[in-house]
């Protein structure tokens, strides 16, 4: 093994340069993963293209990636759980297990969180090697990838987020925005028993993949107004939970209508401002409540779980995979070609 490694470095805003950099150092409670593949997440997109989320700005260079699967190289003297050899998910985000937070089993809200490439972190997994704590490290079962150990990290937000609305078996949900995410929030769905979905989108090519995923229903708002159809679908009641997986302003402004009285949204996207409308007396008058979904807490083995078992279908998310040499493309062709793209990994060797 060389001292060295290659990294895929964001110098410049939209553009990825390869430079060398050192292979980390693996401190006693860490482990070594060599990187099989590394999953696109709509946060890389956002930083790439636009160089922000929100109110963060890149304003160094970062290397880009937190969705990594791989196979553990080398051990810390405190590692028991793990070897050489076996093939592992990873937890990108590392708390800090000392805050009120983490103490309460809700680490996914610790402020002193270190999150791959999320800023100011500037660390991220567009590399062939990363150390990480073994704690967070899961291994994979013999019929589980590491490609689908990549995808367990957009798995565990669809995931908390299905847990998080509290939706119970026979509930009637509407996802807004059928992308990664709210596919596999769908799956996750199902998994529990919810099988009334309605996917909503604006790209045909992506419902057409939901409905292969199982979804009863699919609406192209392209082409059909989202509130009429689905009160249609719905007796003119709306649903019980609504999703919002887009991150659009316009989606989330049409959540509460699409609501039925008592019932949930669950914002799970982000918009690229930060901020949006919503019907807030419309919210009040139908005592809707809102849920908010950040990241995932104690999914992993669930996750994994439910994939090895065959509950919910990973690898069928995935449309695209570009060699670590070709990333700037596989970027581009994520940001560029949504209408046919759900889910774009980069191999990393």
């Amino acid at each position: 093994m060389g001292k060295t490694m290659k990294v895929a470095i964001m110098n410049t805003v939209g553009k990825l340069d390869f430079e060398q950099k050192p292979i980390p150092q693996v401190k006693d409670d860490d482990v070594l993963i060599r990187l099989d593949y590394v999953g696109i997440c709509g946060s890389d997109m956002h930083l790439f293209e636009n160089g922000f989320i929100g109110e963060k700005h890149v304003t160094d260079p970062i290397v880009l990636g937190h969705e990594p699967g791989g196979i553990v190289e080398a051990i810390g003297k405190n590692v028991t759980g793990l070897k050489p050899g076996d093939r592992v998910a990873v937890e990108p985000g590392i708390p800090c297990y000392r805050c009120d937070y983490c103490k309460s089993g809700k680490y996914n809200l610790c402020p002193k969180v270190y999150f791959y490439a999320s800023l100011p972190v500037l660390e991220g997994c567009f590399a062939e090697y990363i150390a990480h704590p073994a704690d967070l490290c899961f291994k994979l079962p013999d019929n589980v990838s590491t490609m689908e150990g990549a995808m367990m990290e957009p798995l565990a937000v669809g995931m908390h987020a299905a847990l998080q609305s509290g939706a119970q078996v026979g509930a009637s949900a509407v996802i807004l925005g059928a992308g990664a995410i709210g596919l596999l929030t769908m799956l996750s769905l199902k998994s529990m028993g919810v099988h009334d979905i309605t996917v909503v989108d604006l790209v045909q090519n992506r419902l057409d993949k939901a409905k292969e995923l199982g979804c009863a229903h699919t609406v192209n708002a392209s082409e059909a107004d989202a509130i009429d159809t689905v009160m249609a679908l719905t007796n003119n009641e709306g649903a019980d939970y609504v999703f919002e997986t887009a991150g659009s302003e316009a989606t989330i402004l049409q959540t509460a209508k699409l609501t039925k009285r008592g019932g949930t949204i669950v914002l799970v996207g982000y918009t690229s401002s930060g901020k949006a409308q919503m019907q807030v007396n419309h919210i009040v008058d139908n005592e809707i409540t809102i849920k908010t979904v950040f990241r995932y807490r104690n999914i992993y083995p669930k996750a994994i779980e439910a994939v090895s078992k065959g509950i919910i279908p990973l690898k069928a998310i995935v449309s695209d995979i570009f060699e670590f040499e070709r990333i700037q493309e596989g970027m581009e062709r994520a940001i560029q070609h949504k209408d046919k793209v759900t889910k774009c990994v980069i191999r990393i060797r």
